[in-house]
């Protein structure tokens, strides 16, 4: 068996604020995949549902989110419509089988937390130097950010992210949302749990962020949008063939087409 392991947000699906910044704006094209108080709050392309839905009928389709288990919860597609086993959480802290938490994993997380990483009061007591303008929030006690009211300058974001190496700790930018993870948290270690819990000899991956890079270094093919904080670094650092050629939404939906067409030569 084969598995497509994916980041959701800003690489499969798009709130309506992603879809403006990235100049893709929502029409006739799209369907809704996410409520909040009834509201309609995010989008993909219906190409994009339909081949996923199709490709994870016979392949393992794992959604992969800096999301609480909660928030993930409001993405109904994954409820009836799409396949889903297992899905990862809190940027990889929590791994749910059929809905159910997998214990085994959170003992390991917490474990190496303890181990690795300063505690996050801690580390909140060095960011006060640096005056971050926003909204602070905790995610289930193990990380944290801020959702800003004001852009950061590149300088202040590299002199956090050095402070937080320096004490186990990662920085990530997505959008207003600027993210303070614990190394151990890690995307790419539970999708390997998951490998080898279920015996998959070929891996597919997804990402947008910094936070999904330990994602796709575990996968054996990886594909980003070409927009957000990761392609600006594989720009740099890697061939432009990773990089998806559209933004917003289609980036997603061509990702989805070129992981279906891997799908499609799997099945001759």
């Amino acid at each position: 068996m084969k598995m497509f392991a994916s980041d959701l947000d800003r690489t499969l699906i798009y709130s309506q604020r992603a879809l403006e910044t990235l100049q893709t704006p929502l029409t006739e094209k799209m369907l809704p995949v996410e409520k909040r108080n009834n509201e309609d709050i995010s989008f993909m392309t219906k190409e994009s549902f339909f081949l996923l839905r199709e490709l994870a009928k016979e392949w393992l389709f794992v959604p992969v989110t800096t999301r609480t288990y909660e928030q993930y919860k409001r993405v109904f597609i994954f409820e009836k419509e799409i396949s889903v086993d297992y899905s990862v959480t809190n940027n990889g802290s929590h791994i749910y089988y059929r809905g159910k938490l997998i214990k085994e994993w959170k003992t390991k997380v917490l474990f190496r937390l303890e181990e690795e990483c300063i505690k996050k009061e801690l580390l909140l007591k060095q960011l006060e130097k640096f005056n971050i303008k926003g909204l602070l929030k905790i995610a289930d006690d193990l990380f944290f950010y801020y959702i800003l009211n004001q852009q950061l300058s590149a300088d202040e974001k590299n002199r956090m992210a050095e402070m937080a190496k320096a004490v186990g700790w990662k920085v990530s930018l997505q959008g207003k949302k600027l993210y303070f993870m614990p190394v151990p948290i890690c995307k790419g270690e539970a999708i390997q749990y998951i490998q080898k819990r279920e015996g998959i000899a070929t891996v597919f991956g997804a990402g947008d962020s910094i936070l999904d890079e330990p994602l796709l270094a575990v996968c054996d093919s990886a594909f980003i949008p070409r927009h957000g904080e990761l392609a600006m670094k594989w720009k740099n650092e890697n061939s432009h063939d990773d990089l998806t050629k559209s933004n917003g939404a289609y980036a997603g939906e061509e990702i989805v087409q070129h992981i279906h067409r891997l799908f499609a030569l799997s099945r001759n």
